[in-house]
């Protein structure tokens, strides 16, 4: 079949409209005699702000277009993201069907009309760019302005039908809504989630991220996913399931930063063929990059991506490459590279070394978090560095002043995680305590109980009662607002310092409260049970007339055999040189195994200094019960 010279024509100018259809709004016809005569043909003209450019005197008399309403609006790069901003890309395939009318079409030579696209394109061009630093940029700041002002993903929603929304937009709005919930409590956040879905137009945005899904950049494709896997969208969702494929896809176009953002993504993700294969890929692609790392912030990006359970071999190879830029490290870098460890699951004692001897130089410039960061991370590692701890707690001492009640509570609950006994902050903490007593909530006092019945730390004898009755006090002025599993472990902790709070004792064994910490739909049952055995061996060697309902007592069965730890038997023959003065694997009650019952008291603390660091042994019961069972 033969095509007419007039339809090759029609192609051309069709694709000319193609071209002009990806920068902007084209609609309506034009005349001006000077472009006429310089290019054959008409100026851009301005509606709404926008150039068009229609009837184009090459013999099209009258061609008109009707693009996308979508097209009218356009938005930078996403607010989370400090990058340059490439015009091009905001645009998209104008998805309405252009309409041709043409009464008659002359003819024209084809150097002609190539020379005429040319000249009108690099016109264009000029042209579009000047147009879009000063247009688009106030539409976009009132666009942003407004969504910085949402305070909850209902009013991002709101916000999505008074604007004309581009890919753009609705990577900007899907992140909103996730930032709007990250500060709420986990009742208003089921009730926001409620409203969001319910809301008319959230199927519409998700429709929209989905018919979009291509044109994304990395990054926008990144937070998109992240976005929506943390408002709680179905995993198992079209929605989801689209983006993870286009990421597949478009994965070795991915820079460091958006693999950080899918990293933290997958990890918050269920296990699907697609997620899986998502992972491996992008361990690969780390692996690949590695050699091409120049930066100790690359290095770490890509670190914090591979997750705990790569294979050690991955793990071992950033290692060294961070190791080979050891000498690169800031005292941020030294910092960061804690939570780097923690987050890929590792423990470099190298690396950790280094990094501790830069933190310990500088332990006054960083800040509370950071701090607070770098003990989780310890803890998460199960590194303790004494040298590291020390410091930190002389400097939290130091600067008391500074810190609020919270914050030192912090400190040293992350100090007990570590097994680590800092006895001045300690001492100057509970002063503090009894100083602001009536401002404690109930979980700081569990969170104080707990802190210093677990390190066995008693302050100075001569205000150890009243720092005992104070937080007694204050714990059983909550009591008719502590469920029964706060009840139990504040009773717990107060019993294991050789305090017994009697009205807390009263209220733990009423029937209804002992049923539930004993039921099986109790995911703590057995824990609850092991701390109900030691409040009543406690009760029994300390207290044994207080009056226990009969429903009260717990059923226990004898312990199985259990042998004695041979390190700690030769330490004591080495120290007491008399086999006489102590005892060995003693059971009491029924219930509680004594691996050792020293008689000769004056040399208890010079046992548990040899036995404790050298073979981690510790009494079943903890050390301060093991210290009151001697005196008994």
């Amino acid at each position: 079949m033969n095509i007419h010279p007039v339809g090759s024509q029609l192609v051309r100018n069709l694709k000319l409209c193609s071209f002009l259809s990806r920068g902007c709004t084209l609609t309506g016809f034009r005349s001006c005699s000077t472009l006429i005569q310089k290019y054959g043909f008409a100026p851009l003209k301005r509606q709404n702000g926008f150039p068009y450019c229609l009837g184009n005197h090459m013999g099209l008399l009258s061609v008109r277009f009707h693009s996308s309403e979508k097209t009218q609006q356009q938005i930078p790069k996403m607010v989370f993201e400090n990058e340059p901003e490439d015009e091009y890309n905001h645009a998209r395939e104008i998805k309405d069907s252009s309409v041709v009318s043409a009464s008659s079409i002359g003819h024209s030579t084809k150097r002609t009309t190539t020379r005429n696209l040319a000249l009108l394109a690099e016109d264009f061009n000029a042209e579009w760019k000047t147009v879009s630093s000063t247009e688009r940029a106030k539409s976009w700041e009132q666009f942003f302005d407004r969504l910085r002002r949402c305070t909850s993903p209902s009013d991002v929603l709101d916000l999505y039908v008074a604007s004309t929304m581009t890919w753009k937009q609705i990577s900007n709005c899907l992140m909103t809504m996730w930032e709007t919930t990250k500060r709420m409590s986990e009742d208003q956040k089921r009730y926001e989630q409620k409203l969001m879905f319910e809301h008319p137009v959230f199927e519409k945005i998700c429709q929209q991220a989905l018919n979009e899904a291509q044109s994304m950049k990395c990054n926008d494709l990144a937070y998109s996913l992240l976005a929506l896997v943390k408002i709680g969208v179905s995993q198992h969702s079209r929605l989801i399931h689209t983006l993870l494929r286009v990421t597949q896809e478009r994965l070795n176009q991915f820079d460091e930063k958006s693999l950080s953002v899918l990293s933290s993504c997958l990890r918050n993700m269920e296990h699907s063929k697609s997620v899986n294969a998502l992972r491996v890929g992008l361990r690969l692609l780390v692996e690949l990059r590695i050699p091409k790392i120049k930066t100790v912030m690359a290095l770490q990006t890509m670190m914090r991506c591979i997750g705990k359970d790569s294979p050690l071999p991955l793990k071992k190879k950033l290692e060294n490459k961070a190791l080979s830029l050891l000498n690169e490290f800031t005292l941020p870098n030294s910092q960061y590279m804690f939570i780097t460890l923690g987050v890929m699951g590792h423990r470099s004692h190298p690396l950790l070394e280094a990094c501790s001897n830069r933190i310990i130089e500088n332990i006054h410039n960083i800040p509370f978090w950071r701090l607070v960061h770098i003990l989780q991370s310890c803890k998460d590692l199960q590194y303790r560095n004494p040298a590291l701890l020390t410091a930190t707690g002389n400097y939290v001492t130091s600067t008391l002043a500074i810190w609020q009640v919270k914050q030192l509570t912090l400190f040293l609950m992350l100090f007990a995680d570590l097994g680590f006994r800092h006895s001045e902050l300690m001492d100057a903490f509970a002063q503090i305590v009894l100083a602001k007593s009536e401002s404690l909530t109930l979980k700081d006092v569990l969170s104080i109980l707990r802190v210093y019945s677990l390190l066995n730390h008693r302050p100075e004898e001569g205000w150890i009662e009243q720092f005992l009755q104070t937080l007694s006090r204050v714990f059983q002025s909550y009591l008719s607002k502590c469920s029964s599993l706060e009840l139990l472990r504040g009773v717990y902790y107060l019993c294991l310092m050789g305090h017994l709070p009697q009205a807390a004792l009263s209220q733990l064994f009423q029937g209804e409260i002992l049923s539930e910490l004993h039921s099986s739909a109790n995911p703590y049952q057995e824990s609850n049970e092991q701390m109900l055995q030691y409040i009543n061996l406690c009760l029994e060697l300390e207290n044994p007339s207080f009056a226990r309902p009969t429903h009260a007592s717990v059923a226990h069965s004898l312990l199985p055999s259990i042998s004695v730890n041979v390190d700690v038997q030769k330490v004591m023959d080495a120290i007491l040189g008399d086999s006489s003065l102590y005892h060995q694997g003693l059971v009491l009650k029924n219930v509680h195994f004594i691996e050792w019952l020293c008689f000769v008291l004056q040399y208890l603390p010079f046992v548990l200094a040899q036995c404790i660091p050298r073979t981690g042994w510790q009494s079943r019961f903890g050390i301060s019960r093991l210290k009151g069972i001697m005196w008994y």
